[in-house]
């Protein structure tokens, strides 16, 4: 193929990926031109723990998932180990881990990785944003600026009406649609 050949075939090919990130971008649940905030004066120990998923945006790798928690605990090396759990065929399944690292980008902006070996690798790690924190550390909101996930957790399995409703109105506040949010099953305690 000649230079000048591939000169089209590149701005072909660079047209579509494009239009595909364009397109990602559009199918997520947050209108991404208005501007996230997060908690600036999040305390990372008191946000370890476990954290018992509420609601959150469909997403391909939660597809199937009941009872949801994650697990976030302190490293040595100033990193944060995440084991993320899943019950499959309902709150009775069988439980599945996903175990990852977070790592600290900004007071409130942390970058996961469910990828080990593939850490390297920049697309491997993926925003983790915390929106907003209840005072007693009871109720986190999370999202993503592409706004592809988000959550509501929380310290018990069950959450208040008013609780969720603010919540909701975190999401609201970042652009989210929280009209788009599954309730997830969970156990009682």
């Amino acid at each position: 193929m000649t230079f000048r050949k591939f000169i089209p075939a590149v701005a072909a090919s660079a047209f579509l990926i494009a239009a595909a990130a364009a397109s990602a971008r559009a199918e997520g649940y947050r209108n991404t031109d208005v501007p996230m905030t997060v908690q600036e004066d999040l305390d990372l120990s008191r946000y370890l723990g476990t954290w018992y998923e509420i609601a959150r945006f469909p997403n391909r790798f939660e597809e199937g998932c009941e009872g949801v928690t994650a697990t976030y605990s302190a490293r040595e090396d100033a990193r944060i180990n995440v084991v993320n759990r899943c019950r499959r065929e309902g709150l009775d399944g069988p439980v599945e881990a996903a175990k990852g690292v977070a790592r600290v980008r900004a007071p409130s902006k942390l970058e996961v990785n469910f990828v080990s070996w593939l850490s390297w690798l920049p697309l491997t790690w993926g925003d983790y944003w915390v929106l907003d924190v209840a005072e007693d550390y009871s109720v986190a909101v999370v999202g993503t600026p592409s706004g592809e996930q988000g959550w509501i957790l929380a310290r018990s399995p069950e959450l208040g009406a008013e609780d969720l409703a603010e919540a909701k109105a975190v999401l609201r506040r970042n652009g989210y649609d929280p009209e788009a949010l599954e309730m997830v099953p969970q156990t009682k305690e």
